[in-house]
Parts: C-alpha cells; sequence; structure tokens
C-alpha cells in the first residue's frame, strides 16, 4: 500500500506532512512550558564500596533540595553502560527528575549538582537529559 494511502487511513486526514513536531503538540496543552530534566545517577563506586542510601539521601539533602526546594522526584532504577575504558558496567542508580520554569540559572544549578556528585562519589559521568514538557498544577 502506498505511504500516502496509509498516512491518510491512519491519520483520517487529507495529507500527510511527516511527523508531528513537538512544539506544536506543546502548544495544544494546557499548562506552562517548562524545562524537564532528567539526572541518572550510577551507585557504583571504580573498585569500591557502592553509595548507600544514607549517602544518597545526604547528598540529595545537601546537594539538590537547596537548589530546587519546590519539589523534585526520584526513582529506584538499574541500568548498564559502556564506560571509558569500553568494560560493560551494571549497577543500581537513582533516577531524579526535576520539572522547572527556563531559567538560564537553574541550568546552571543542574550542571552544579553533577560536577558535585561525580567528584563525591568517584563518577565518569551523571547523564542529563532535558527536553520540554507542558505542566500544570
Amino acid at each position: 500500500m502506498p505511504f500516502v494511502l496509509l498516512c491518510l487511513l491512519a491519520l483520517g486526514v487529507s495529507t500527510c506532512s511527516g511527523p508531528v513536531q513537538e512544539s506544536a503538540l506543546l502548544q495544544k496543552e494546557p499548562g506552562e512550558t517548562w524545562i524537564r530534566t532528567e539526572l541518572l545517577f550510577g551507585l557504583s563506586r571504580p573498585g569500591g564500596a557502592p553509595v548507600s542510601e544514607q549517602e544518597w539521601r545526604d547528598f540529595l539533602g545537601q546537594e539538590v533540595t537547596p537548589r530546587f526546594p519546590d519539589g523534585l522526584t526520584v526513582v529506584e532504577a538499574y541500568g548498564q553502560y559502556l564506560n571509558s575504558a569500553k568494560t560493560q558496567v551494571r549497577e543500581g542508580s537513582k533516577l531524579l527528575l526535576i520539572l522547572y520554569p527556563p531559567d538560564p540559572a537553574s541550568s546552571a544549578k543542574i550542571e552544579q549538582i553533577r560536577t558535585a556528585y561525580k567528584k563525591r562519589f568517584h563518577q565518569e559521568s551523571v547523564l542529563r537529559s532535558t527536553s520540554l514538557s507542558k505542566v500544570s498544577f
């Protein structure tokens, strides 16, 4: 079946213009456009003990909450990645989700959190994923 016909059947429209733009979707949703940042913190130290739950909570209380006191979410996770030595690493991790209004100062705070975690727990990296979200309370 030709691509255009498939698009017409699937979308129920008279033209097929390709993927819908994220910004167009966001414009139609209720609420304000904010930044959504996810940070993935590995809990294994190189050659040492894992980051304990108490150490994580101390880090959260000292480094994250003061920078984002309005709220955040932490999710227990498990992941794997290929480190710089090309070794497959599997470890427990924490997924930190923060939503905030667009503001260059907030982006700088995110980078401060990443830097502090890498330094404190001798981490090679802290993954950052940032996107736009429509939020309403």
